[in-house]
């Protein structure tokens, strides 16, 4: 793969983590370094550890995972969603403790989760694409690390404006990506979505 295409790569990767940091960040109404820096952390973290994982597996467990690896996705973005409409239709919630709460690192580490875990197949592709050391596949993961990061802070920052200027209960929005993240996912393994 040349530079272009693993950057084009990287930045399809970050997709996902960018619009669940969208919807984040318009959830939370305002600028949180740190929960944002986390979160990006995070996301990038696993975006280039999945591939990792879905590399060294390819020619002894791939085919374990291929089954069901969708449906987990689906089933944590799902969970997630469902929350965080949840916590817009409570008007009497105590905000102190949150249902859907991105500020917490459980909430981050299973959007992040959820998020990267497509990025096995790229793994088992980067194998029968001829990267047979890890040094092969340096530039790859730092790449898709790196876009994933960026993405995913700027995606906060977006979320944080339209959630500032919209009258719009955006927990409904947020949880309308997470759904909609986690059934594009199902769709593009059973061949229903190119």
């Amino acid at each position: 793969m040349y530079q272009l295409e693993i950057w084009l790569l990287a930045i399809s990767l970050a997709i996902d983590c960018f619009t669940v940091s969208v919807a984040s960040g318009a959830f939370l109404r305002r600028v949180h370094w740190n929960t944002f820096l986390t979160m990006a952390f995070f996301f990038g973290l696993f975006q280039a550890l999945m591939p990792f994982i879905g590399w060294l597996g390819a020619s002894r467990f791939h085919h374990l995972i291929e089954d069901f690896d969708h449906w987990i996705a689906f089933a944590l973005l799902c969970f997630l969603g469902v929350r965080m409409i949840r916590e817009g239709m409570c008007p009497d919630q105590d905000d102190e403790h949150p249902h859907f709460d991105p500020t917490r690192l459980r909430t981050i580490l299973s959007l992040a989760v959820a998020t990267s875990i497509d990025a096995l197949a790229v793994g088992i592709s980067f194998a029968f694409a001829g990267h047979t050391t890890l040094t092969s596949l340096a530039f790859p993961l730092t790449a898709i690390g790196i876009a994933s990061f960026v993405l995913s802070v700027v995606g906060c920052l977006i979320g944080v404006y339209f959630g500032k200027h919209t009258r719009f209960k955006m927990e409904y929005f947020g949880g309308a990506v997470l759904i909609g993240i986690g059934v594009k996912i199902v769709l593009e393994h059973l061949g229903l979505l190119i």
